[in-house]
Protein backbone atom coordinates (compact mmCIF):
# COMPACT_ATOMS: atom_id res chain seq x y z
CA UNK A 1 0.00 0.00 0.00
CA UNK A 2 3.26 2.12 0.84
CA UNK A 3 3.98 1.93 -3.20
CA UNK A 4 0.20 2.76 -4.00
CA UNK A 5 0.14 5.86 -2.15
CA UNK A 6 3.60 7.14 -3.25
CA UNK A 7 2.56 6.59 -6.67
CA UNK A 8 -0.81 8.07 -6.60
CA UNK A 9 0.60 11.08 -4.74
CA UNK A 10 2.63 11.74 -7.53
CA UNK A 11 -0.30 11.75 -10.21
CA UNK A 12 -1.63 14.45 -7.75
CA UNK A 13 -0.36 17.44 -8.86
CA UNK A 14 -2.24 16.69 -12.96
CA UNK A 15 -5.00 16.47 -11.33
CA UNK A 16 -7.66 19.29 -10.74
CA UNK A 17 -7.78 18.63 -7.27
CA UNK A 18 -7.48 21.31 -4.16
CA UNK A 19 -4.14 22.46 -3.71
CA UNK A 20 -2.41 21.43 -0.43
CA UNK A 21 0.40 23.97 -0.21
CA UNK A 22 -3.15 26.48 -0.56
CA UNK A 23 -4.73 24.20 2.88
CA UNK A 24 -1.54 24.78 4.61
CA UNK A 25 -1.48 28.37 4.58
CA UNK A 26 -4.90 28.33 5.67
CA UNK A 27 -4.23 26.02 8.07
CA UNK A 28 -1.23 27.91 9.38
CA UNK A 29 -4.28 31.14 9.71
CA UNK A 30 -6.29 28.75 11.28
CA UNK A 31 -4.16 27.24 14.31
CA UNK A 32 -3.02 31.16 15.09
CA UNK A 33 -6.18 32.70 14.66
CA UNK A 34 -8.20 30.43 16.33
CA UNK A 35 -10.88 30.67 13.89
CA UNK A 36 -11.26 31.63 10.28
CA UNK A 37 -13.39 34.52 8.84
CA UNK A 38 -15.80 34.45 6.25
CA UNK A 39 -13.35 35.58 3.30
CA UNK A 40 -10.94 33.27 4.51
CA UNK A 41 -14.24 30.74 4.33
CA UNK A 42 -14.67 31.90 0.70
CA UNK A 43 -10.84 31.49 -0.32
CA UNK A 44 -11.25 27.96 0.94
CA UNK A 45 -14.54 27.26 -0.42
CA UNK A 46 -13.40 28.45 -4.14
CA UNK A 47 -10.19 26.29 -3.62
CA UNK A 48 -12.59 23.21 -3.42
CA UNK A 49 -15.82 24.39 -5.24
CA UNK A 50 -15.90 27.35 -7.44
CA UNK A 51 -19.27 27.16 -8.13
CA UNK A 52 -20.79 27.07 -4.82
CA UNK A 53 -18.23 29.51 -3.34
CA UNK A 54 -20.38 32.25 -3.90
CA UNK A 55 -22.61 30.86 -0.95
CA UNK A 56 -20.45 31.32 1.56
CA UNK A 57 -20.78 35.17 1.62
CA UNK A 58 -24.60 34.87 2.97
CA UNK A 59 -23.01 33.84 6.35
CA UNK A 60 -22.76 36.66 8.90
CA UNK A 61 -19.38 37.37 9.71
CA UNK A 62 -19.59 36.96 13.16
CA UNK A 63 -21.51 33.31 12.66
CA UNK A 64 -18.07 32.15 10.68
CA UNK A 65 -15.13 33.23 13.24
CA UNK A 66 -18.21 31.14 16.08
CA UNK A 67 -18.14 28.35 14.08
CA UNK A 68 -15.12 27.79 13.10
CA UNK A 69 -14.17 28.29 16.65
CA UNK A 70 -16.05 25.89 17.85
CA UNK A 71 -15.05 23.40 15.47
CA UNK A 72 -11.59 23.19 17.78
CA UNK A 73 -13.61 22.74 20.68
CA UNK A 74 -15.17 19.63 19.99
CA UNK A 75 -13.32 16.30 19.16
CA UNK A 76 -16.16 13.98 17.27
CA UNK A 77 -15.24 14.17 13.83
CA UNK A 78 -19.13 13.92 13.40
CA UNK A 79 -20.13 16.78 15.22
CA UNK A 80 -17.31 19.13 13.64
CA UNK A 81 -18.38 18.43 10.16
CA UNK A 82 -22.04 18.84 10.85
CA UNK A 83 -21.22 22.69 12.46
CA UNK A 84 -19.13 23.36 9.45
CA UNK A 85 -22.15 22.28 6.76
CA UNK A 86 -24.32 24.89 8.82
CA UNK A 87 -22.76 27.12 7.45
CA UNK A 88 -23.72 28.20 4.09
CA UNK A 89 -21.72 26.64 0.93
CA UNK A 90 -20.21 23.82 2.89
CA UNK A 91 -21.18 20.51 2.29
CA UNK A 92 -18.93 17.54 3.45
CA UNK A 93 -16.32 17.87 1.08
CA UNK A 94 -15.71 21.59 1.29
CA UNK A 95 -16.24 21.02 5.20
CA UNK A 96 -13.21 18.56 5.00
CA UNK A 97 -11.18 20.72 3.15
CA UNK A 98 -11.41 23.19 6.22
CA UNK A 99 -10.27 20.04 8.68
CA UNK A 100 -7.54 19.03 6.30
CA UNK A 101 -6.33 22.40 6.26
CA UNK A 102 -6.18 22.44 10.19
CA UNK A 103 -4.95 19.39 11.24
CA UNK A 104 -4.18 17.06 7.43
CA UNK A 105 -2.61 14.35 10.40
CA UNK A 106 -6.31 13.37 11.50
CA UNK A 107 -8.37 14.44 8.43
CA UNK A 108 -8.30 14.18 4.31
CA UNK A 109 -10.08 16.17 1.55
CA UNK A 110 -13.60 13.76 1.15
CA UNK A 111 -15.14 13.67 -1.95
CA UNK A 112 -17.33 11.52 -4.77
CA UNK A 113 -13.53 10.29 -5.98
CA UNK A 114 -12.18 9.41 -2.72
CA UNK A 115 -15.08 7.39 -2.28
CA UNK A 116 -14.90 5.60 -5.17
CA UNK A 117 -11.19 4.60 -4.71
CA UNK A 118 -12.13 3.25 -1.26
CA UNK A 119 -14.83 1.11 -2.73
CA UNK A 120 -12.30 0.05 -5.46
CA UNK A 121 -9.60 -1.25 -2.90
CA UNK A 122 -12.74 -2.81 -0.85
CA UNK A 123 -12.51 -0.39 2.27
CA UNK A 124 -16.49 1.16 1.21
CA UNK A 125 -19.37 -0.86 -0.70
CA UNK A 126 -21.44 0.95 -3.31
CA UNK A 127 -20.94 4.39 -4.94
CA UNK A 128 -21.66 7.87 -3.90
CA UNK A 129 -22.28 11.10 -5.19
CA UNK A 130 -23.29 13.65 -2.09
CA UNK A 131 -21.87 13.48 1.31
CA UNK A 132 -22.89 14.06 4.55
CA UNK A 133 -21.39 13.91 8.24
CA UNK A 134 -21.79 10.45 8.69
CA UNK A 135 -20.24 9.55 5.01
CA UNK A 136 -17.45 11.61 6.43
CA UNK A 137 -16.96 9.27 9.12
CA UNK A 138 -17.41 6.38 7.33
CA UNK A 139 -14.90 7.37 4.65
CA UNK A 140 -11.83 9.17 6.86
CA UNK A 141 -12.06 5.26 9.25
CA UNK A 142 -10.31 3.65 6.55
CA UNK A 143 -8.02 6.60 5.55
CA UNK A 144 -6.61 6.68 8.71
CA UNK A 145 -6.29 3.27 8.92
CA UNK A 146 -4.07 3.58 5.45
CA UNK A 147 -2.25 6.60 6.91
CA UNK A 148 -1.25 4.33 10.23
CA UNK A 149 -0.27 1.34 7.98
CA UNK A 150 1.81 3.30 5.64
CA UNK A 151 3.19 6.59 7.88
CA UNK A 152 1.71 8.70 5.26
CA UNK A 153 -0.10 11.60 7.11
CA UNK A 154 -4.43 11.03 6.39
CA UNK A 155 -4.61 14.33 4.02
CA UNK A 156 -1.56 12.48 2.15
CA UNK A 157 -3.63 9.23 1.83
CA UNK A 158 -6.84 11.65 0.93
CA UNK A 159 -4.97 13.04 -1.72
CA UNK A 160 -3.68 9.85 -3.27
CA UNK A 161 -7.38 8.51 -3.22
CA UNK A 162 -8.12 11.40 -5.10
CA UNK A 163 -5.51 11.06 -7.93
CA UNK A 164 -6.09 7.24 -7.79
CA UNK A 165 -9.82 7.48 -9.03
CA UNK A 166 -8.70 10.81 -11.35
CA UNK A 167 -6.28 8.36 -13.43
CA UNK A 168 -8.54 4.96 -13.47
CA UNK A 169 -11.78 6.42 -14.12
CA UNK A 170 -12.96 6.02 -17.56
CA UNK A 171 -16.00 8.78 -18.35
CA UNK A 172 -17.40 11.32 -16.92
CA UNK A 173 -17.52 11.60 -12.51
CA UNK A 174 -21.54 11.63 -12.25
Amino acid sequence: MEAFIAENLERYADTQGVLPERLEEFGDTYREQGYLTREQLYEIAYESSTRSAYHVERNPEARCRTVTANVLAVDDDFSKIQLLTGLSGFKAPTASCVLTAYDPERHAVVDTRVWASLERLDYLEGRKESFDADDYVTMIEPIREIADDTGYSVAEVGYALFAYDDHVREGTLH
